[in-house]
């Protein structure tokens, strides 16, 4: 297809984007690249991992997304306690027809807020693995389709670190991005209060139909993605992987190991929903640039040594990304 044909496409199809930003925007003050990685995640297909302190509208902006799409919506507190039952379901026997009935378990949603994740135990985390990946549930002997769009937005305190499981990597790289969220600005916080205090109800109206989320997935894939842009893409990961390679010698003993294929798919991807939340048809580096560290700073592990000089894997990401040449 050709380029501007393509644009005027995308353009037209993107135009729900806008509507939607603007219904969240009446409950949720700000946070505004919070949303915008919630609506990457549900284009992309991709799951989130949200690490903030409590208090900044977690619950509340998936809560406001779901209502928004008149989707299905379930939080689960997770607590060392869960049972995969909790999460999955569970068979129940029934004495009088002498046979088990399938009771299904709040994963059976649209949107899951998997508040606190990394409280619940291994089995747990096993069961929600297999929802997140396989897009499935495993209840017995009978297995069971997830209703689309699926969308996990699991929490983290980075604060409170006692009695909680560290998560597996495998699980961690299944997260298409994780997102860090910072406190609002004095005056956002004073629209809040002021908001929180009023009279007024706020109340979010649907503005879009899941079916529409399903059909701009599809268009995600015809989004143009050049292949100079795919190279510094390319790049990118790889120099989190070699970094003597592309000159960056300082971080060979910084890094314990590098970000895995699905952050190369990942990036792709999320460049690729950037373009079409800004209502464009190609992408721009600017579009991976902007998404490079939800990708990546979960999947790159840093030494001894880095955490020692205090150093993150944003740090990391920083220097890389000041380093690749941008096409």
């Amino acid at each position: 297809m050709d380029i501007v044909a393509l644009n005027e496409k995308i353009k037209k199809e993107s135009a729900f984007v806008d509507v939607l930003f603007n219904e969240i925007g009446k409950v949720i003050v700000g946070q505004r690249a919070m949303v915008e990685r919630l609506i990457v995640g549900l284009l992309g297909n991709g799951h989130i991992l949200l690490e903030g302190v409590p208090g900044l509208a977690k619950t509340l902006a998936i809560k406001t997304l779901a209502s928004a799409m008149k989707a299905k919506f379930q939080r689960i507190q997770f607590t060392p306690d869960l049972l995969p039952a909790d999460l999955v379901g569970t068979q129940i026997y029934n004495q009088r027809d002498g046979n088990f009935l399938i009771r299904k378990g709040p994963i059976f949603s649209n949107f899951i807020l998997a508040d606190e994740i990394n409280r619940a135990p291994a089995k747990v985390q096993s069961a929600l693995l297999e929802a997140m990946q396989e897009r499935q549930v495993t209840i017995g002997e009978h297995t069971f389709k997830l209703d689309e769009p699926f969308l996990v937005l699991a929490t983290q305190n980075p604060i409170e670190q006692e009695g909680t499981y560290p998560l597996p990597e495998a699980q961690v790289d299944r997260f298409m991005l994780k997102v860090k969220i910072d406190y609002p600005s004095r005056e956002e916080e004073l629209k809040i209060m002021r908001q929180n205090i009023s009279s007024d109800g706020l109340s979010v109206n649907q503005v879009i139909s899941p079916d529409d989320i399903l059909r701009a997935r599809n268009l995600i894939h015809e989004v143009y993605i050049d292949e100079k842009i795919e190279k510094y893409i390319l790049d990118i990961v790889f120099a989190t992987r070699n970094p003597k390679q592309f000159g960056l010698t300082n971080l060979a003993d910084l890094i314990s190991y590098g970000a895995s294929p699905r952050a190369t798919i990942n990036l792709a991807l999320g460049a690729k929903a950037m373009a079409f939340i800004k209502l464009r048809g190609y992408v721009i580096p600017e579009d991976v640039r902007a998404i490079c560290f939800d990708v990546l700073r979960h999947r790159i592990a840093v030494t001894y040594e880095a955490e020692a000089e205090e150093l993150t894997s944003e740090n990391i990401i920083q220097e890389i990304l000041n380093r690749i040449e941008v096409p």
